[in-house]
């Protein structure tokens, strides 16, 4: 991996701003492919960012299609499924039997495993350059309605010695996470409307952090008892720590008014004694942000430009998780700018964007309407309360929140819905109309 003063070329068929899940694997399939490569990275490898540090089976799926499941079942912790919790009653599910997918996960920090995939695509070809920071694009030029601009490439200075370098690309991808500065200086921007979720981890040290599976707890309760939005999880990561975490989801009506510091201290306080946390098993202050979610961020593509993982809003509305999509996304933007550079025409960036409503466009649709539910008290109170108490329906909405489904008799919107409706039918008819008539 190199510095700013080390580059032996500073001209590419692609630039990639940004080098988590989504920009190393976009760099490790392009690289592959036997294109010329830069991945910018800001930090160096390894670095600690804010996550869960829950691998899903589709992360493992991509994982291993990249060659790299070994490393991280080596430095990770296998799990085999999911415990839920909420209003008095508990499930354990174990991941679904799938045709394509792997029926377990792992936790793993992201200080462990983006430097992974970034090496990877190093040994593929890719020219890695870490601390360096993007500044700005070259020459942009005048977008077209609904399409973001082209650019000659970005100026990047290293964050250390100052040096400034102007890199130059065919294409350029950004991936520079869900905060995007550059997504925003190309004219990304939101739908407001839609989801967004904030979460809050911590580590703690733990004498349970090998359990073989990952807990959620869909009730937080404050020191009256009282239910306060948002949802907690506990992840073992095997190594004598336990990552621990909130999330709250935009769509809840009192969401402006919660503290997510708050919800954090609440949640461990409702699970101290049942997992050892105290002051003195705490490894730091709690760290967080916010997700853009359901492909709330657009437009994704320009004249010679895309925009991928959590800085285009992959992240899934049902569950939080973002790893999969990033890597799912890398790939497909890769697929993409290759098709590009072969035809040397730029137009067939499109394809991209076909991509992404093929693969995501109404599961997202149903994610969204299905998050506008659950931020209604009712409505949870229902799902959560009836659901953990009946396995098969719990069985089948977890293939759905995990998008873990089996297509080949129905689509991921029809199979959505019916575990939904399985869910609420217990629900006032009045409280339906008036949370899914906000859906878009």
């Amino acid at each position: 991996m190199l510095h700013v003063a080390e580059l032996p070329t500073r001209d590419f068929d692609v630039l990639i701003l940004g080098g988590g899940p989504s920009g190393a694997a976009c760099a490790l399939w392009l690289a592959q492919a036997g294109w010329s490569v830069c991945l910018v990275e800001k930090k160096s490898y390894p670095r600690v960012k804010t996550c869960g540090d829950g691998l899903t089976p589709r992360s493992v799926h991509q994982l291993a299609a990249m060659g790299l499941e070994a490393e991280v079942a080596a430095t990770g912790h296998r799990y085999e499924g999911l415990r839920a919790h909420g209003f008095g009653a508990s499930l354990e599910l174990h991941w679904p039997d799938h045709p394509v997918f792997p029926s377990y996960g792992y936790t793993i920090t992201r200080f462990d495993l983006d430097g992974l995939v970034a090496q990877r695509a190093e040994e593929h070809g890719a020219t890695v350059l870490v601390g360096a920071e993007a500044v700005q694009f070259l020459e942009m030029s005048e977008p077209r309605p609904g399409r973001l601009p082209g650019a000659r490439g970005v100026a990047v200075t290293d964050t250390k010695s100052g040096d400034v370098a102007e890199l130059t690309g065919r294409f350029v991808v950004v991936a520079d996470g869900q905060n995007s500065r550059l997504g925003r200086a190309l004219g990304v921007d939101r739908v407001k409307a839609w989801p967004m979720g904030m979460a809050l981890r911590g580590y703690y040290t733990s004498e349970r952090s090998h359990e073989a599976w990952i807990d959620s707890h869909l009730d937080i309760r404050d020191p009256h008892g009282e239910v306060v939005p948002g949802y907690g999880w506990i992840f073992p990561l095997g190594d004598g720590r336990l990552n621990v975490g909130v999330g709250l989801l935009s769509t809840a009506g009192a969401w402006k008014g919660v503290n997510t510091t708050k919800l954090q201290e609440y949640f461990v306080a409702q699970v101290a004694e049942e997992w050892g946390l105290s002051e003195a098993t705490s490894l730091g202050t709690p760290t967080g942000g916010r997700l853009p979610m359901g492909l709330a961020r657009g437009p994704r593509v320009g004249e010679n430009t895309i925009v991928i993982g959590d800085a285009a809003g992959t992240v899934n509305p049902f569950n939080g998780e973002g790893i999969a999509y990033g890597y799912e996304t890398g790939r497909l933007g890769a697929s993409a700018v290759g098709a590009a550079l072969l035809s040397g025409d730029a137009r067939d960036l499109e394809l991209y964007e076909v991509h992404l409503e093929a693969a995501y466009g109404e599961y997202y649709k149903v994610a969204r309407a299905f998050v506008r539910l659950i931020s209604e008290p009712t409505v949870l109170a229902v799902c959560v309360g009836a659901g953990l108490r009946v396995e098969p329906v719990m069985r089948e909405l977890l293939s759905v929140m995990a998008n873990l489904m089996n297509n080949d008799r129905a689509g991921a919107a029809e199979i959505g819905y019916r575990a939904l409706s399985r869910l609420i039918d217990l629900v006032p008819e009045s409280v339906l109309e008036r949370v899914l008539g906000q859906a878009d």
